[in-house]
């Protein structure tokens, strides 16, 4: 119920449309339980006369039937009012919900996304979502009106004829432990529907973006029969969860059946002692018999409604428990109480005795100590897996080091706000990802003012407006899904494009030449020397051609630093550095030598 109670305190927010709706409810209660007093009145007012040999005369009813018309259509505009405001009202609470869970997890360090898969997460802010505003509606607007609307039956009933009003009320006691049973079994079972969507989610946004893979290596029929498994999960405990829900409906309506039966044997046999009582003094009238069927009618709408509301609690319930376990998840990353805005920055970054884990058992990264002074290039270069991008990871925050501090110019980065630290830390990740949107919309990407002049600057250093302005549409073409349309080396360049237009005073690469052309890397090298010219930059590299310029280079090998030092030093000391050099570019070294010799 905690979950239940916070939803509700979402929906309190709106106070006054909720009062609304409850005026709305108590005024169309009003309206509707006057109608059968209304309807018993005129069919005594017609069966009596009959019964006396009397002739009925058509003005003896004109006066009930015009209120009665009266009271239907104040019951529509009441009901409308209602039912308005609890639809209003419940878009409203999943809008604030679904913002809110939106911007939650926009805060979250990449810890978060690490152990919560997108298609998961999609299931929360759709699905979810969408069983709290049905609660809104029905739990907690529509629901008062039910229950209100049986107790004040209930109540009418007792006062008419407390024996018959005690017999048709006699059902409720198992009515109410059936139902409260049947809530607790279709929370666990929507719980697990909840689950399996989440899953299906993540099988389906996986397939969809991955669909090039699949075709490349013919696997439709494999991931065909892996869709149809979880979809025959989650259909099974739909049905389980719907068979629950009828045999509920089922039950009550058995019930409130049996308690008509009674009421119109014992109901019945009053009429019959009225009618043979000359006087009129014992029994019950034909109008007061129908009055309380009609009641009875009434109090069966509530009834009826049970398996509904049971099933939009139960469902509520556990969407309330996924998606408040997302928003009270607090991310690892914080900023502190009074952090700094990093107005200006000079570059110079130190990493002092690092070490971090991404789970909390093995170190990934083991007492790292690296200088960047401003205006150098620090390259890290090791076998994959040696802890390159995690390194790198850490100077933006993207996760917060287990041991050891980092500092920009002399303060702790943990001191800064976020937004200002990253802003002046550009990064080109070596996993590309681009909007379905324009070329320059995706290049302008973290800086949206930048003009048309500064997208194409950008653009040029990072070789690419050349293939820009060979489009028909130039700048304002639309590239595909995560930027489909274009070729690895183009993505790179684009991301590449994005980091120049952001201007940081430190840079960081992070293997942002791995696929393109050695051609186009030599080219985007020479075209960055002016960029990286003042800046601190920071390249992640499997190639020694990319790195072998740089003002230090440090060589990673499980999560430790081997050796550190220059192109040359480093092929000097005859260690792990010139082993990877004679591997990749002692080769290439020769048969340039034989072409220069014009062998």
């Amino acid at each position: 119920m905690s979950y239940i109670f916070r939803i509700i305190a979402i929906a309190v927010r709106y106070k006054y449309r909720l009062i609304a709706a409850y005026l709305c409810t108590a005024g169309a209660i009003v309206a509707y339980v006057a109608l059968p007093k209304l309807f018993g009145q005129a069919i005594d007012k017609i069966v009596q006369p009959l019964m006396e040999g009397r002739e009925v005369e058509i003005g003896a009813i004109l006066a009930p039937v015009a209120i009665i018309m009266l009271l239907g259509v104040v019951r529509g505009a009441l009901s409308y009012g209602q039912t308005f405001l609890a639809e209003s009202l419940s878009q409203y609470v999943s809008y604030d919900i679904r913002n809110s869970f939106y911007n939650h997890i926009q805060h979250q360090s990449f810890s978060f996304h690490d152990r919560y898969h997108t298609g998961n997460l999609m299931s929360r802010a759709i699905t979810d979502v969408e069983n709290v505003r049905m609660f809104i509606n029905m739990g907690l607007v529509r629901a008062p009106y039910f229950v209100m609307l049986f107790f004040v039956v209930g109540a009418i009933l007792i006062i008419s004829d407390w024996k018959l009003g005690l017999l048709s009320a006699s059902f409720m006691p198992v009515v109410a432990l059936y139902t409260s049973h049947v809530r607790l079994r279709m929370r666990a079972l929507w719980l697990q529907v909840q689950e399996k969507m989440a899953e299906l989610s993540t099988i389906l946004q996986e397939n969809f973006s991955g669909m090039r893979l699949v075709k490349s290596f013919a696997s439709e029929s494999f991931e065909e029969e892996k869709f149809n498994v979880k979809s025959a999960e989650v259909s099974d405990i739909y049905v389980r969860a719907e068979r629950l829900r009828a045999s509920s409906t089922s039950f009550m309506l058995f019930t409130f059946l049996v308690a008509i039966g009674l009421i119109l044997w014992f109901g019945g046999s009053q009429v019959i002692e009225w009618h043979n009582d000359p006087e009129r003094l014992a029994g019950m009238s034909p109008g007061q018999l129908a009055e309380f069927i009609f009641y009875l009618q009434i109090l069966a709408m509530p009834v009826r409604m049970a398996g509904w509301l049971v099933n939009s609690y139960a469902r509520a319930a556990s969407a309330g428990e996924r998606l408040f376990e997302i928003l009270d998840h607090e991310s690892v990353v914080k900023e502190i109480e009074q952090p700094i805005v990093m107005d200006t920055c000079g570059g110079y970054v130190r990493f002092e005795h690092v070490s971090f884990t991404y789970d909390g058992s093995k170190n990934v990264l083991e007492d790292i100590s690296i200088e960047a002074k401003p205006g150098k290039t620090i390259a890290l270069i090791g076998p994959p897996g040696s802890g390159k991008s995690s390194v790198i990871g850490l100077l933006p925050r993207f996760y917060d080091p287990t041991n050891g501090v980092i500092t920009i110019d002399g303060k702790d980065i943990r001191d800064f706000t976020l937004k200002s630290l990253r802003s002046h830390v550009g990064v080109v990740q070596q996993d590309v990802f681009l909007f379905t949107a324009s070329i320059a919309e995706n290049i302008a990407y973290g800086n949206e003012h930048a003009t048309s002049e500064e997208i194409s600057n950008s653009a040029k250093v990072a070789q690419m407006s050349d293939y820009i302005e060979s489009l028909d549409e130039g700048y304002e073409t639309i590239i595909g899904e995560r930027g489909s349309t274009l070729s690895g080396g183009q993505r790179q360049r684009m991301a590449i494009a994005r980091a120049v237009l952001l201007d940081p005073p430190i840079l960081v690469l992070d293997d942002s030449t791995s696929s393109v052309d050695a051609q186009t890397e030599d080219d985007i090298r020479v075209a960055m020397e002016s960029l990286v010219e003042g800046r601190t930059v920071f390249i992640i590299a499997n190639r020694i051609s990319t790195v072998r310029k740089a003002d230090l280079i440090i060589v990673l090998e499980k999560g430790r630093i081997l050796e550190q030092g220059t192109h040359q030093e480093l092929l000097d000391r005859d260690g792990s550095y010139r082993k990877l050099y004679e591997l990749q570019l002692r080769p290439q070294t020769e048969i340039f030598k034989e072409f220069e010799n014009g062998d």
